[in-house]
């Protein structure tokens, strides 16, 4: 059955269970998945078809639903781990199927389950080099299971979850935060320390790897990590990368290593580490195996070693390393093939499937090899390499894909940075080997760079940024010698190639244009010469040989007596007329006028290369005030980094102090409410009461007053009475 209808298959499948979750459709559901695990489906998800998007859909789907059947969930999780089979497939099961929050569902849903280490394994597959957010679904809860299960010390999982652990960890300082703000990470840290002395390899790199990410910049890992304990650390690590338990193993361990370069303290211990170079041969002997995974491991090693300045210069010892007398005396190339550099340009044209990082890693290796000089021990390594890298720039097929002329105009860029590198490497003065070669090796790289100048300068408008690195590198200083040597050619189609190069560059405001003169110069004064010297050498062929006499070569004394006064006439000026001298006082002429036209070039070459050395130590200046500069500035950030990290710890303490304070705050408002309600009601109830005893006291003092009126009449009536003066119109029911 063919692929295609085995997903439409499954689809069905998918569709039916789905709809009705019997035991039919799960059993037919199950076979078509156990059907489907055994094809070869290599890329599939990133043919970008339809189908296949659909069924991936649906699996994830009904894996992550806590009522699929657990016996269900473990195939569909065995399938989707065949298809996480390279780095393509995982990413886009992480990112656009969001695989890795669903199987942490599915181990906070379903631990404890047969399918729970399969789910470890394929969670540690797929968050390897990826950055997961603790913010995400379930991740909390898949940090607590995994430290309780470290801590447990449960064999079954311990090193699936150590190795998950650590993907979570690396170059992740949410994750950091998170794990640093439990309660018992001072335990945790402990249990970590007591797997150091497991009889696992792999146990002890995943561990190494999680301090190093929890507690590098701590006291913890400054004891950890002190000066008594790195070389042991760094003689572990280096045997765990040469002779691991696997390509898991050797994985974690290079990462575990670039890691602590990163600590500044960590990479000078390495510098003063006595067994760097042996240990380092060592690595390199892995490169001459045919699997990419671990030479790719190997070069990103190398290529982090290449970024601390003190390790740069033994790594060039080590990687550029002549044969030993018995290696050369074996005769052929064996003394060549003994070098460690020889690996490195086989992976340049290796035709090895995933081989192609290799290669891109490879070039960037050599091209900060070779960054600053060449030096004697290189040259053979040198003459090997240009070819390969000639050949490197053929083989462009436009049909093929943006993909593969994205891949290809990435390799011309690493390509023409490290023929830049070779060719400003022979200009400086240099030994006498390298002399002999500088010509050849010139002329070779201003062939490659021609064609790859050329090669960017069509395919600017169809890539992106590739306009601007075209025309930053007609600016380099160093793009002089071959643009000289192409202007000066007796080539057709390099002259007409350097000329539209000229073209392009002249209106640069960068543009060496003073320093190409002077070169152009040189070189035509130098083919003048060489002219010159050659029609002279024509006419020396074409004089006869001298003819001798036995009688004057046997006689000594006219032979001295000729030759003194051969010399007093040249020096008196005197017309020598015998034909013989005249024709050796010729010869020596033409000796004389070469030597001087050599001499001349040669004084010529020296005031280019003086030229071209304080150029070199002006951009070396630059190039070393830049660092600085760059140095300070990681200083400052890893300073800011620090402080970042203290103030988002500072931060998660507000957080915990801001939410016991809305609680607080809340029972307040509670409280305030209460309080204002009983103070409402109170009033509504010392004014009800008022009202209520204002209206009595109204009636008691209408009573009083009306008392009060009758009182008064009483009294007057009293006192007119006294008076004897009644009146005929009282009324006497007052």
């Amino acid at each position: 059955m063919d692929v295609t209808t085995c997903l439409k298959s499954l689809l069905l499948a998918i569709q039916q269970y789905r709809d009705s979750r019997t035991a039919q459709h799960a059993a037919q559901l199950q076979k078509q998945v156990e059907k489907f695990s055994g094809l070869k489906c290599e890329q599939l998800l990133s043919s970008a078809q339809v189908l296949p998007s659909e069924c991936v859909s649906g699996l994830v789907e009904l894996a992550g639903n806590p009522s699929t059947s657990p016996t269900l969930t473990s195939s569909i999780i065995a399938l989707l781990s065949q298809l996480a089979c390279d780095d393509q497939s995982r990413e886009i099961l992480h990112s656009s199927y969001n695989l890795t929050s669903t199987l942490a569902a599915v181990i906070h849903c379903h631990s404890n389950t047969p399918g729970e280490p399969l789910c470890l394994q394929v969670l540690q597959k797929l968050t390897y080099n990826t950055r997961i957010f603790q913010s995400a679904s379930c991740i909390h809860e898949l940090i607590t299971f995994l430290m309780t299960n470290i801590q447990s010390q449960n064999e079954d999982v311990v090193m699936s979850c150590l190795g998950l652990l650590a993907n979570l960890c690396r170059d992740n300082v949410s994750v950091q935060i998170y794990i640093k703000s439990l309660d018992n990470v001072k335990q945790f840290y402990r249990t970590l320390i007591n797997f150091l002395a497991h009889n696992s390899l792999t146990v002890v790199v995943f561990t190494l790897s999680i301090l190093a990410s929890l507690s590098l910049n701590e006291k913890v890992g400054e004891k950890l990590f002190d000066a008594k304990n790195i070389h042991q650390t760094f003689q572990l690590v280096f045997n765990i990368i040469v002779n691991g338990d696997g390509t898991l193993t050797r994985k974690y361990s290079v990462d575990l290593l670039v890691d602590l370069l990163k600590n500044p303290k960590i990479a000078d211990y390495l510098t003063r580490y006595p067994h760097f170079s042996a240990c380092v041969s060592q690595v390199l002997g892995l490169l001459h195996s045919k699997d990419p995974d671990p030479a790719a491991k190997v070069l990103e090693l190398l290529l982090a070693m290449c970024s601390v300045s003190g390790l740069r210069s033994l790594l060039c010892e080590v990687v550029f390393k002549p044969a030993g007398p018995k290696l050369r005396a074996a005769g052929g190339d064996g003394g060549r093939k003994a070098q460690c550099g020889l690996a490195l340009v086989q992976w340049l044209s290796s035709a090895v499937e995933g081989g192609e990082s290799c290669s891109l890693q490879v070039l960037q290796l050599l091209s900060e090899l070779l960054e600053v000089s060449m030096p004697d021990s290189t040259l053979s390594f040198v003459e090997m390499l240009l070819p390969t890298l000639l050949g490197l720039l053929k083989g462009l097929n436009l049909s093929q894909g943006d993909a593969h002329l994205r891949k290809h105009c990435l390799r011309i860029s690493y390509v023409t940075s490290l023929l830049l590198n070779i060719l400003h490497a022979t200009l400086p003065p240099c030994s006498l080997s390298i002399l002999k070669c500088v010509c050849g090796f010139s002329q070779v790289c201003a062939e490659a760079l021609l064609k790859t100048l050329e090669l960017m300068s069509k395919l600017r408008q169809h890539v992106k940024d590739m306009e601007t690195s075209f025309y930053r590198m007609l600016q380099d200083q160093r793009i002089v010698t071959p643009l000289s040597l192409a202007l000066t050619s007796h080539h057709r189609d390099r002259v007409q190639t350097g000329l539209s190069l000229l073209f392009e560059a002249t209106p640069l405001p960068d543009f060496p244009s003073f320093v190409l003169g002077e070169s152009i110069a040189a070189n035509n004064a130098y083919r003048q010469r060489e002219a010159e010297l050659s029609v002279k050498r024509v006419a020396v062929q074409e004089v006869p040989p001298l003819r001798t006499n036995a009688s004057t070569l046997d006689s000594s004394s006219v032979s001295s007596k000729s030759v003194h006064s051969l010399v007093e006439k040249i020096q008196t000026g005197l017309e020598v007329k015998d034909s013989h001298v005249s024709e050796i006082i010729d010869v020596y002429e033409q000796k004389l006028v070469a030597y001087a036209s050599k001499e001349s070039r040669l004084q010529d070459l020296l005031e280019a290369k003086a030229l071209a050395l304080s150029q070199a130590d002006r951009l070396l200046a630059q190039y070393r005030l830049q660092r600085a500069q760059a140095e300070a500035e990681i200083l400052i950030i890893r300073c800011l980094q620090c402080q970042l990290l203290k103030c988002e710890d500072h931060v998660l303490y507000l957080y915990c102090d801001v939410t016991t304070l809305k609680k607080h705050h809340n029972e307040l408002f509670k409280l305030c409410f209460s309080c204002f309600f009983l103070t409402f009601c109170a009033r509504r109830l010392i004014a009800s009461s008022l009202e209520l005893q204002k209206s009595q006291l109204e009636t008691k003092l209408k009573q009083k007053e009306d008392e009060l009126n009758k009182h008064s009449a009483m009294i007057a009536m009293i006192h007119s009475l006294s008076s004897g003066k009644m009146k005929s119109d009282v009324n006497l029911s007052l």
